[in-house]
């Protein structure tokens, strides 16, 4: 039943202002919200920088991909990670311009 296509992990941006605000007030979701602004693929392995464990990171994801602000590719037991910034803007435009603006 492989048909080659590679399976994501993505929420709809169907969620409240309010669950996008509380998602993007973490400051490690926001850092990891900054590391994916190219909009490329990234693996959650990548962001070790921030010092957390995997198990936070994978949580810190979660909360991201459940607000509506990251999609998630599997590749085999990886998890690339995806910025669905077209998608925030044209649902909430200038938030995230707006956020990241308030360092």
């Amino acid at each position: 039943m492989n048909d080659d296509r590679p399976a994501f992990i993505s929420t709809m941006i169907e969620t409240s202002i309010t669950d996008v605000l509380q998602a993007l007030a973490d400051p490690a979701r926001l850092e990891i919200v900054r590391g994916l602004l190219d909009e490329e693929l990234r693996a959650c392995g990548t962001f070790t920088d921030l010092g957390l464990s995997p198990s936070t990171l994978s949580h810190h994801f979660k909360v991201l991909r459940e607000a509506g602000l990251i999609e998630t590719e599997v590749d085999g037991r990886r998890r690339l990670n995806r910025l669905r910034r077209r998608e925030l803007d044209e649902a909430y435009p200038g938030l995230l311009d707006a956020v990241l603006a308030g360092r």
